[in-house]
């Protein structure tokens, strides 16, 4: 039994064996391997491809899954008291919510394997499986170089942290003000694309809407980058901010196939934690 909370969790030997889980899930296998399981899920009404790829990975693979909002988890009632009570019927639980903090206590505590879904540190399973997508086109997607044009935020953390692990090549793109820590930063956007086999993108809020907007990543941005660059914006993404409306039509543009491996490496997630 193991927790998914970072993707240090994993390390490196765990990604690789998501990655042959994943393998065998989309062969066809482990069809039933959550037979009479149980998955307790918190998800808000807004999540959309996680939910969705979490809840019908676990009902495919033969298991119940049960849905509640994440509030449940923000009553009077303390987590360690609900850990051991959940305990008695689930075998997993996902979480999706804000403050990671409530996912440590979920798992300080749990006798089953807690997942982070998404929280405002970081999205291990999001940056997972666009790993295991690249894994799957590139001929070498450890040798490519990783560009992130974004603030640092949950996305750019997880890709930070994913760069360590597997030793990557990457480098942010952003003003100045919204680096993340130890990390390469190039403030020249079109010199940063330059260089970039890999163009990932996070969404802007709208605070930052005016001082990221030189940094949008447009068609002929993707142009100056290295041979057969692709593009990944995180979903959600927005045309006419983080990324151009003719980037998004254009042919560097992987974002749907990125995501059609998510429901398999959700499912893997799932037996890995499981053991």
């Amino acid at each position: 039994m193991k927790h998914l909370l970072r993707l240090s969790d994993l390390g490196e030997k765990g990604i690789y064996e998501v990655f042959r889980l994943a393998d065998e899930l989309g062969e066809g296998k482990h069809r039933d391997a959550l037979r009479g399981k149980t998955a307790v899920l918190f998800f808000p009404s807004t999540s959309l491809r996680t939910r969705v790829t979490f809840e019908k990975g676990v009902a495919s693979l033969g298991g119940h899954p049960i849905l509640f909002p994440p509030e449940t988890l923000e009553k009077k009632e303390e987590l360690k008291d609900v850990a051991r009570y959940l305990g008695n019927w689930a075998d997993l639980i996902v979480v999706r919510h804000r403050d990671i903090r409530l996912l440590e206590e979920l798992a300080a505590h749990s006798p089953c394997p807690v997942i982070n879904a998404m929280t405002d540190e970081n999205h291990p399973c999001e940056i997972l499986s666009d790993l295991y997508a690249l894994s799957r086109i590139r001929k070498d997607f450890r040798s490519d170089h990783y560009l992130f044009c974004g603030e640092e935020g949950n996305i750019g953390r997880t890709w930070k942290e994913a760069a360590g692990i597997l030793n990557l090549s990457f480098v942010q793109s952003c003003p100045p003000g919204f680096e993340l820590d130890g990390i390469k930063v190039c403030y020249d956007p079109d010199e940063a694309a330059a260089d970039a086999d890999i163009v990932c993108t996070d969404a802007w809020p709208p605070e930052r809407r005016e001082a990221f907007r030189p940094w949008q990543i447009t068609s002929a941005r993707m142009e100056h980058a290295r041979p057969g660059a692709l593009l990944n914006p995180c979903p959600p993404f927005t045309r006419g901010e983080e990324v151009s409306e003719d980037a998004v039509a254009s042919p560097y543009f992987a974002g749907y196939s990125f995501k059609s491996c998510l429901l398999e490496v959700q499912q893997a997630v799932l037996l890995y934690c499981m053991g």
